[in-house]
């Protein structure tokens, strides 16, 4: 180990020795003193105060804080030795027992009631009570004397606040508290990147003070001062980098795609069989103006469920057409680009029959490109899209592949964004002569921060408006596990509406037997549960049991393109009475018959997948109705989820919560680009107001210097927090 002045890029190696270097990198992916000092601690713990042993999920890795309650020495059943239980509390009434297997006496001796330690382990759950099985922990001294620790390991928790850092099995958080202070010891900060006009004017500590006191707080104020300044960092990098984006996009070329009286869209409006609401009227004029520019449009459109976005976008299809391009629409499934091609060639009927007998004069084409078309298929309508015949393309991945070229593409429409990565959208707008407009949709609503952080060099519309006709979505959860009678009354419910002469869904998490596919959940938790339940699994069950006599189709994405069309075809045509499937049926499909949703395990999809697979229902005149089963207990994390989404269809309520269950880092970015995400402290949800000022900031230094020339250690530490292909992705939203 080195004394010499440790940098942010001196090896962990030199400064706490081999062995410990090498756990912190394979079990945490830090290998610098920067990575380690950049670790920040998840939270601090107080002596005293108490961390909610009851809100814990089983399964779940955690440190806690807490005291021991009391000790118990019994025989192990099956085989010799004894069995040490300690149970330890942390003062909000919950408890915890740490098993402890063999004779360890000693261990017993150390255990002591009243002594204050920090527990690590997983989480399970044996006979209704949590345990954690041999956990690792360390003892923080005399309970209620304040005697300090004699363990080296303990030092750093000797003061009012202990942090606790994200951490792993084999490298405790004290361990790794232990290595921060090794490392703050000999650390020398970088120069500050952030202008101190920037300091003075938002009152930020200096960069030296704020990543010292993150580690070891002196203070709660002077804690506050440094998560403030390192929260400001993260977004200040994240709102540089797209304001950045947005002025260089401001200046690339497009070709002008202005609207043609008496054109496609004139007549295709005048043939809609209802009235546009007025928010696709207004969204509709924004989309429409974008086009009419020399610059390419980049805006996203957010839409509950069935609000109507699909007409929108292809309202702008039309128009471009009309300018004389091409059009093409990105669908993330066979299934969702299928019932686009079918509900376009239904609502513009002769405008799409050009070549046909009976055609309008200036119609156009609508072509579907998908992997599973056949040889002559895929040959004729390619020859369509290259010669500029069909004005409308739609398909899913199929359209990125090499062979597939257009004749003058100028919008490009991705359904569903978050489905795709940045390289696929990449490869659709590569295909185009000049950049090509470009407009992306998601009935997943975002968050305000959300959007202005992830998607902020974007121009957002929003449709909040549903159309005519929708139905009310009733939602319940069904607790499996405590209450079987009501998975048997959910069955009988569902028998119930197709006696009525409607149409149910029921969803599971995976497919069955074969290699695990994006549509499906995780097949067994790390925790040991049960795998999810099955398409494959299940549907027989259904109509030998309690689905005995119903017409019973199975939807998922391993079935053959042709297969998964015939049954879809065959449910919207009411010819089967219930469809069991995966998250195949998440976006898009609309049938209105449809009444009732089942889903199985609903505690393994998340809150936005839930809000969207119910969307499914309630699409006619008919109530919808959607029932959740879940094993998941009462009071636990997972089941107030569940009970969140039961109780509003706010869209934009359900995000903020989904937003608040995920990682920020993730939302950000991290998981789209397979990086180690850097933004670890920002809060999308509580940072609005920094957020905003970081914004406002970030245009005024591009305004003045747009590629920060004079500012090069802040450009050097945006490209340290938002890496190149983050930023991409920041881009392309």
């Amino acid at each position: 180990m080195t004394s010499e002045p440790a940098t942010v890029d001196t090896p962990l190696k030199k400064l706490v020795g081999e062995r410990t270097a090498k756990a912190l990198a394979s079990h945490l992916d830090l290998h610098t003193a920067g990575d380690l000092i950049y670790h920040f601690p998840r939270r601090y713990d107080e002596r005293g105060e108490h961390t909610d042993i009851r809100s814990l999920d089983v399964g779940e890795q955690v440190t806690v804080l807490a005291q021991v309650q009391r000790t118990a020495v019994r025989p192990m059943r099956q085989r010799r030795g004894n069995l040490l239980e300690v149970t330890v509390g942390d003062g909000s009434g919950g408890v915890l027992t740490c098993t402890f297997f063999g004779n360890q006496a000693w261990r017993e001796r150390e255990l002591r009631p009243g002594r204050w330690g920090l527990f690590a382990g997983k989480v399970t759950e044996f006979r209704g009570k949590r345990q954690l099985n041999g956990p690792e922990y360390v003892l923080l001294g005399e309970g209620g004397d304040g005697e300090a620790a004699a363990n080296e390991e303990v030092e750093e928790f000797a003061g009012a606040l202990i942090p606790v850092y994200p951490a792993a099995a084999a490298v405790p958080t004290w361990v790794i508290a232990r290595c921060v202070r090794v490392v703050l010891d000999t650390f020398t900060p970088p120069d500050d990147p952030l202008p101190a006009t920037v300091r003075a004017s938002r009152n930020l500590v200096g960069i030296g003070a704020a990543l010292r006191e993150i580690h070891r707080p002196t203070s709660k104020e002077e804690l506050y001062k440094a998560r403030r300044r390192l929260k400001w960092d993260e977004a200040f990098a994240v709102q540089l980098t797209l304001v950045q984006r947005k002025h260089r996009a401001a200046a690339w070329p497009a070709k002008a795609r202005p609207a043609k009286r008496g054109g496609l869209l004139d007549a295709f409006d005048a043939r809609l069989p209802y009235e546009l609401t007025s928010g696709q009227q207004a969204v509709g004029r924004e989309i429409a103006a974008d086009l009419a520019t020399a610059h390419p449009m980049h805006r996203l459109l957010q839409g509950e469920v069935g609000s109507g976005k699909t007409v929108v976008a292809l309202r702008a299809m039309l128009q471009v057409v009309d300018a004389g391009g091409q059009a093409a629409l990105l669908a993330p499934t066979e299934v969702l680009a299928a019932q686009h091609h079918r509900g376009m060639l239904d609502l513009l009927g002769p405008l799409a029959q050009a070549g046909e007998l009976g055609a309008a004069d200036d119609a156009t084409r609508v072509e579907l490109v998908t992997g599973s078309l056949g040889a002559a298929a895929r040959r004729r309508a390619l020859t369509e899209v290259a010669e500029g015949r069909a004005g409308i393309v739609l398909g899913t991945h199929a359209l990125l592949y090499e062979g597939v070229d257009f004749s003058d593409l100028g919008l490009v429409v991705v359904d569903e964004q978050h489905r795709f990565g940045v390289e696929q959208r990449d490869a659709l707008r590569a295909k185009a002569d000049q950049p090509p407009h470009v407009l992306v949709m998601t009935a997943t609503p975002i968050p305000r921060t959300v959007a202005m952080t992830v998607y902020g060099d974007l121009e957002i519309s929003t449709l909040s408006q549903l159309p005519q006709g929708r139905s009310p979505i009733a939602s319940h959860v069904v607790p499996a596990a405590e209450k079987p009678a009501f998975l048997d009354r959910a069955w009988r419910r569902l028998r119930e509406e197709v006696a009525k002469g409607h149409q149910a869904y029921v969803v599971c998490p995976r497919i069955g037997d074969g290699p695990a596919s994006d549509e499906e959940a995780p097949r067994e938790d790390d925790n040991g549960r049960r795998p999810p339940l099955a398409v494959t699994e299940v549907a027989p069950l259904l109509a030998e049991g309690p689905l005995h006599g119903l017409r019973i189709g199975v939807l998922h994405g391993r079935l053959p393109a042709d297969e998964k069309d015939s049954v879809m075809r065959s449910f919207a045509a009411g010819d089967l009475d219930v469809l069991v499937a995966t998250t195949v049926v998440e976006v898009g499909v609309n049938v209105p018959n449809a009444t009732v949703m089942i889903v199985l395990d609903a505690d393994r999809f998340g809150v936005s997948q839930l809000h969207q697979l119910r969307g499914r229902v309630g699409r006619g005149s008919a109530a919808g109705l959607c029932l959740l089963v879940s094993e998941a207990m009462e009071g636990s994390s997972a089941r107030e989820r569940l009970d969140a989404v039961a109780s509003t269809t706010d869209g934009f309520k359900l995000a903020e919560l989904d937003l608040e269950q995920r990682r920020e880092g993730d939302v950000l970015g991290a998981t789209q680009s397979g990086r180690r995400s850097h933004l670890r402290l920002l809060s999308l949800l509580r940072d609005t107001d920094l957020i905003r000022d970081a914004r406002a900031e970030a245009i005024t230094l591009v305004e003045e210097d747009p590629e920060l020339a004079r500012h090069p250690a802040l450009a050097a530490s945006v490209a340290a927090l938002v890496d190149s292909e983050r930023a991409e992705y920041l881009e392309k939203g």
